[in-house]
């Protein structure tokens, strides 16, 4: 491979992708619309892509040795997973004022969403927009407004209707187990930063689109079979608790966190060591590292203890494969998230050079 090999990654291809996944809506549960989306665009790659009865995605790109599976002539099949499901909400209840409460999907602190503009999707396919409130948002009229816990019972979302009671909410079609959505609030600045909601793990997913685009621009053919596993439920913990059994590797590609006595940051590729569910596979990880330093792309070796993947979910599946984690660099996880376009890229390059070898 050469020196220069992130250089010959389309990052307006990525960062295109990228802008079309974060403008599509996906909680976990809801990923009936960006599914669309992530079929629509394989396809124009020329990708096979089956979905599974959960309704994740497998894209397979047949490799040299072999065909789609156990057709490989090393026996080799390796897959490499992202996920297009967000964090979001659910309607828990609508309340006497015509309000929404509302229950979280996925783990979030419920101040990073105080404030936050939302869509309300209707089992009968209508949407409202919406604002996430305390239930005492001004400081004008509540003296313990600064004072209150922000905790699932003391939020709610004002919906952009003109309602004042349960029955007048209710005639709308809003009713509990609808989903949420936040608003991603994207910004591609000029500079190749990008801010925004979902980064996680929407940037990963643009990486391997990046991969896939490369792949088929070059007219190359990965060194032995790849399966991309596109995941829907991930943030609740159970993204690819099944993969297919053909599956001897996989790499989860994942947003690599950034604080404490982390050393990634916003424009490097994360190779995590260890994370909440014990250490990554020490051959894959080592290659990944001597990989990143032949290639001279950016990147960091990082632990971190409150963090899980969907490589940790097929391990709990019981998958008899071996397994690492990368992917960029994103601050503020789970909040206000920030990455850079360098950072995306690389984590396509590493991928790149992975799979050719």
């Amino acid at each position: 491979m050469s020196a220069a090999l992130n250089a010959r990654f389309d990052r307006d291809y990525i960062v295109g992708m990228l802008n079309a996944l974060l403008a599509t809506p996906s909680p976990s549960g809801y990923c009936m619309e960006i599914m669309k989306l992530i079929r629509e665009e394989t396809a124009k790659l020329g990708y096979a892509l089956e979905m599974t009865p959960k309704g994740n995605a497998i894209i397979t790109i047949p490799g040299q040795h072999g065909g789609a599976g156990a057709g490989d002539a090393a026996g080799k099949v390796l897959a490499l997973t992202a996920h297009v499901d967000t964090l979001g909400a659910m309607v828990r209840s609508v309340k006497s004022n015509g309000m929404l409460r509302f229950t979280p999907i996925g783990s979030y602190a419920m101040h990073t969403v105080e404030g936050e503009y939302c869509l309300v999707h209707t089992r009968e396919g209508k949407t409202y927009e919406g604002t996430v409130l305390s239930t005492k948002p001004s400081v004008h009229v509540y003296t313990d407004m600064r004072d209150l816990k922000r905790e699932e019972a003391n939020m709610e979302i004002r919906i952009d209707e003109p309602v004042k009671s349960k029955e007048d909410t209710e005639k709308l079609g809003i009713l509990p187990g609808d989903f949420i959505s936040w608003d991603p609030r994207t910004r591609m600045a000029p500079n190749g930063w990008i801010k925004s909601r979902h980064l996680d793990d929407k940037a990963s997913v643009a990486a391997l689109f990046g991969l896939m685009e490369w792949l088929k621009r070059e007219n190359k053919s990965p060194a032995h079979t790849v399966k991309l596993i596109l995941s829907t439920y991930e943030e609740v913990g159970h993204g690819s608790a099944y993969i297919p059994a053909d599956i001897t590797e996989m790499i989860a590609v994942d947003m690599g966190a950034i604080g404490d006595d982390l050393t990634t940051t916003e424009l490097d590729v994360s190779i995590c060591a260890k994370d909440s569910s014990g250490p990554y596979d020490y051959e894959m990880t080592s290659k990944l590292i001597d990989l990143a330093k032949r290639e001279k792309i950016a990147y960091a070796i990082d632990i971190y203890p409150h963090y899980g993947s969907d490589a940790s979910a097929a391990l709990r599946g019981g998958s008899n494969i071996r397994a690492a984690l990368i992917g960029p660099g994103v601050h503020a996880s789970h909040g206000m998230e920030r990455t850079h376009v360098d950072a995306v890229v690389n984590t396509a390059a590493l991928l790149g050079a992975y799979i050719m070898e």
